[in-house]
């Protein structure tokens, strides 16, 4: 009898394994994507590459050697062989402006123009074609990079005259590429009822937080910086919902492009992020968006700090941060500095927002669950911002062990103020591009002192035991992640000057870029256990490229064309060239 009921245990026992290992063969048999075939770079700790990676639906299923990775496959399983590509995870964009992004599609893109000659002859060109009375807008110059300069200039920037000769009938603004200042025509300031107000003896050009540029004769030049940018722009039409759908599809289009899988969107509106649920009910939404709440409207936080974040299920369109501008750009004179600027004496920059509200914000940040992302470049900006951040943990220590408050930017930075990100945790926010464009002429605002001291301190902040958040500022940048790395790790200008690069001893290494990118601007969302790595149970997002950019030569790095994007376990973009 004994024996019986051992026999009987045993049969059970026997068949319950049966099952088991049934079980968990079914569960690897469903993978629905194969990858191998060439080097996968992990950014995982555990094992920092390996030989494939089987996923199911939109999530990794499991991540190492080929033969255990065959085991999940099936006869439905697509196969995707590298054939000697590179695989990382997917990139993210850890600072960027999605719909600026997808308008610069739509409007003139004066990103790669060199001179004021180039711009006024793309303005010249788009008049053809544009009604009479139509507002031309664009994006995208910058003088301190232009092969030359014209003859007649203010404050170092060109003034309205050819380009209103152009178009005289046509009101035209076009931003600075850093978004800090805009360029206006003669009938745009008409329209703003700007043009002769000079001539009346009056003088109604002081903005706070801005400055209107004028002449010898207080005539407006038509540069128009920071918060004075509004004086044209209320005048401006606005974006119709026509135009913010396809300037939504194209930013999708182009970050599939180049390898963008997720996008942290500084500072969005109420419109935009009614806008955003509408794509994303309709299937549209395919990349993931991190959202900062703009700080410029008071009742949308008052109305979100009600309501407390929102995280989304699906991964594609969280709001849990609140973005803070609070100072101005290198480029545009408008970055607030602690000395004048070197080459504007008694010239300090703006202070764009009140300190005051920067410290409330923290607070009430704090108090309802946002993370805080405040701009800042010059580094009396830095100081402040630290400053009421400090105040905000002081005062409320209780809410501070996981805020992961933000610096944008954190460009130039005080010696004394770069231990303080590491001491309060928090995050300094920089895009490695900014050094390349900027470095050339930077050192003309700042000075060498400034500029060896503490302008874009990457790798003193790394070892300090912050995270670097990478990215581009698109569309001040282009979005080319590509750009940013080679620059993390250069610290040359993307045409591959100086020999050695600028300040080399702040160069990230390969290692560091690459997890800039992903697992630490993964971080800087708090999303770090759902993406940024190739580790099992993330999601599913690669991106692919035709070279190893781990391990080529730097000259190479620019080279590199993303070849396949594969976003929530679906391939989103293949280059078939």
């Amino acid at each position: 009898m004994k024996f019986t009921k051992r026999y009987t245990l045993n049969i059970v026992l026997f068949l319950a394994f049966l099952l088991i290992t049934a079980c968990s063969k079914t569960q690897q048999e469903s993978a629905t994507m194969l990858i191998y075939g060439g080097t996968i770079y992990t950014v995982d700790s555990a094992s920092t590459t390996v030989e494939a990676v089987a996923i199911k639906d939109n999530k990794i299923l499991f991540a190492g050697p080929l033969e255990k990775a065959q085991t999940y496959k099936t006869e439905q399983t697509k196969v995707l062989d590298l054939k000697g590509k590179t695989m990382t995870p997917g990139f993210i964009e850890g600072h960027g402006h999605f719909m600026g992004l997808g308008y610069n599609e739509l409007n003139l893109d004066l990103m790669n123009t060199t001179s004021y000659q180039a711009i006024v002859e793309a303005v010249a060109e788009r008049v053809k074609t544009a009604k009479p009375g139509e507002w031309i807008t664009g994006r995208g110059w910058h003088q301190s990079k232009w092969d030359s300069m014209p003859t007649d200039v203010v404050h170092g920037f060109q003034t309205h005259h050819l380009l209103s000769e152009v178009s005289p009938n046509n009101p035209v603004f076009l931003k600075h590429a850093s978004g800090h200042a805009g360029f206006a025509n003669e009938k745009a300031m008409e329209i703003a009822g700007l043009t002769n107000l000079a001539l009346d003896g009056i003088k109604t050009y002081e903005v706070e937080g801005g400055e209107v540029l004028v002449d010898a004769l207080g005539r407006p030049t038509g540069i128009f910086n920071e918060r004075a940018q509004s004086l044209i722009t209320q005048h401006i039409p606005k974006r119709t919902p026509e135009s913010d759908k396809k300037a939504f599809e194209l930013a999708v289009m182009a970050c599939h492009k180049n390898g963008i899988t997720s996008f942290h969107d500084a500072g969005i509106p109420k419109e935009t992020i009614a806008l955003y649920e509408h794509m994303k009910s309709n299937s549209k939404m395919n990349v993931r968006i991190y959202a900062m709440l703009t700080g410029w409207d008071k009742a949308l936080l008052n109305d979100w700090y009600k309501k407390g974040i929102m995280i989304d299920d699906d991964h594609l369109f969280t709001i849990r941060s609140i973005k803070l501008n609070c100072d101005g750009a290198l480029g545009s004179r408008g970055a607030w500095l602690l000395e004048p600027y070197t080459d504007r004496p008694n010239h300090f920059g703006h202070e764009t927002l009140p300190m005051e509200f920067v410290k409330e914000t923290a607070i009430r940040g704090l108090k309802n669950g946002f993370q805080v992302c405040a701009h800042a470049i010059g580094d009396r900006a830095n100081r402040e911002i630290l400053d009421r951040y400090e105040i905000a943990f002081n005062e409320n220590p209780e809410l501070t062990l996981d805020h992961r408050f933000r610096i944008e930017h954190a460009q130039h930075l005080h010696p004394e103020d770069i231990p303080r990100f590491a001491a309060l945790n928090v995050i300094p926010a920089m895009q490695a591009v900014h050094m390349s464009s900027d470095r050339p002429w930077a050192i003309d605002r700042l000075g060498e002192k400034r500029i060896k001291e503490g302008a874009y301190m990457w790798q003193t902040l790394l070892q300090s035991g912050v995270p670097i958040v990478n990215g581009t500022d698109v569309p001040v940048e282009p979005i080319n992640p590509i750009a940013s790395f080679y620059a993390s790790v250069s610290r040359k200008t993307l045409k591959g000057t100086p020999e050695g690069g600028y300040e080399p001893d702040q160069k990230m290494t390969r290692a560091q870029a690459l997890k800039s990118y992903t697992l630490d601007a993964a971080y800087g969302a708090f999303e770090e256990d759902i993406k940024g790595s190739i580790t099992a149970g993330k999601l599913a997002d690669f991106t692919i490229f035709d070279q190893d950019i781990m391990t080529i030569d730097e000259s190479k790095i620019l080279d590199t064309q993303v070849k396949i994007t594969i976003f929530n376990g679906n391939i989103v973009y293949n280059a078939k060239n």
